[in-house]
């Protein structure tokens, strides 16, 4: 088996950001609410299982404004609800501190330079990959970028990475991917046809069904 092209996940993959409670309290400081991020967590915890995740491609952005509403309902935040929603939609990747894992920008040079083509699929929205990309040097980088209102379904869905796979013309069985989460990335990719590897730094999953790597300057030894 000739392996063409590697294609990966971005956040808890490729990059790092701020906890959602870092950057929601201070964006809530800059307008004068005090809450700790311990109450935040809570509040985002609650709206999560309130929240649709499958509706993310179809609304995008507004997605995360009628999120943030109900995060704000939970913290028990009544005046200028809207206001404040909106505002931690446009100002959340300002506050975010977004870095690349060590491991990564001598990795993806290598395969590049091997000749690989490398693809991006993230359950984020195209308006995150233009805000993260650019901030960790990767902007054009990519042979394709995929994000969940590229093709209107997210990850584990299948035709999200048969999208993929079709733009970057290679076959289930040239391809691998490398994602943080079992579920969404793995199984997903796997299920495709994929090589999958679930990227896992901490060594936290311990199914034994499950094809790890600890760093991802490991993926070189699965091309």
């Amino acid at each position: 088996m000739k392996i063409k092209a590697i294609l990966f996940d971005l956040g808890g993959t490729l990059v790092q950001t701020s906890p959602i409670p870092e950057i929601f309290q201070k964006i809530l400081q800059a307008h004068g609410v005090d809450r700790s991020t311990e109450e935040i967590e809570k509040a985002r915890k609650t709206a999560e299982k309130q929240a649709d995740i499958e509706m993310l491609p179809t609304l995008g952005d507004k997605f995360w404004f009628i999120w943030n509403a109900q995060v704000l309902e939970q913290l028990e935040i009544h005046n200028n609800v809207s206001l404040l929603a909106k505002r931690i939609s446009e100002l959340g990747w300002h506050y975010a501190k977004v870095e690349l894992y060590p491991d990564v920008e001598k990795t993806l040079k290598l395969l590049k330079q091997s000749g690989f083509k490398i693809g991006l699929i993230t359950n984020g929205l195209e308006s995150d990959v233009r805000e993260i990309l650019p901030r960790v040097e990767l902007m054009g980088f990519f042979d394709i970028e995929i994000a969940s209102n590229t093709v209107g379904k997210m990850k584990p869905s299948k035709e999200v990475f048969l999208h993929a796979l079709e733009k970057l013309d290679v076959l289930p069985h040239e391809a691998i991917f490398v994602g943080d989460t079992i579920e969404y990335d793995y199984k997903g990719a796997k299920e495709c046809g994929l090589k999958a590897l679930l990227i896992d730094r901490e060594d936290n999953v311990k199914e034994e069904d499950v094809e790890k790597i600890g760093t991802l300057t490991e993926v070189l030894e699965h091309v």
